[in-house]
């Protein structure tokens, strides 16, 4: 498979420093805890908890929506839940990438149940071709039109994940 440099791992540093600092204004004296979403969020995720200039708690969830194409699945089923208590706790849902949002819907509703004091999301992409249900995200790495993207956590049938730049399958 050929692949297109999108975004090289220079500027994602960059962003990520970016959303870090601005995340860490925003919650100063709050202790936010961050949620992964499993699994191409490993690389980003760890990035921007360890940009933080505040403390935060870290725990992951994971919901399986897709097949083993390049399309999203159509059944959402929640696979790891969160492990630590967070009622009444600021709560930032930290995503590799935001497709068509059906996912991320599902899972800021069972997160939604466990009464945070507020959710927040943070994606690093946000991919525009195939929207279906909008998601507020609070914090955007970068906005991209088309194009299925691979590496920085970002996979194609659970390859290409240790690429450290982003690329789109061509």
């Amino acid at each position: 498979m050929d692949k297109e440099l999108l975004v090289s791992r220079k500027s994602i540093e960059k962003r990520v420093k970016e959303l870090a600092n601005q995340i860490s204004l925003d919650y100063e004296g709050r202790d936010p805890v961050l949620i992964g979403i499993l699994k191409g969020v490993i690389f980003f995720l760890s990035d921007l908890a360890r940009a933080l200039s505040i403390p935060a708690k870290i725990d992951f969830i994971r919901a399986a929506s897709y097949g083993s194409g390049m399309t999203p699945g159509s059944t959402i089923q929640l696979t790891k839940d969160v492990e630590i208590p967070i009622q009444g706790k600021p709560v930032i849902l930290v995503e590799d990438i935001v497709d068509t949002g059906l996912t991320l819907t599902h899972i800021m509703q069972e997160v939604e149940r466990k009464g945070p004091e507020s959710i927040r999301i943070c994606a690093l992409i946000e991919k525009l071709e195939r929207q279906e249900t909008k998601v507020p995200i609070d914090y955007c790495g970068f906005r991209i039109k088309e194009g299925f993207i691979i590496g920085y956590g970002l996979d194609f049938n659970e390859k290409y994940r240790n690429l450290p730049d982003l690329y789109v399958l061509r």
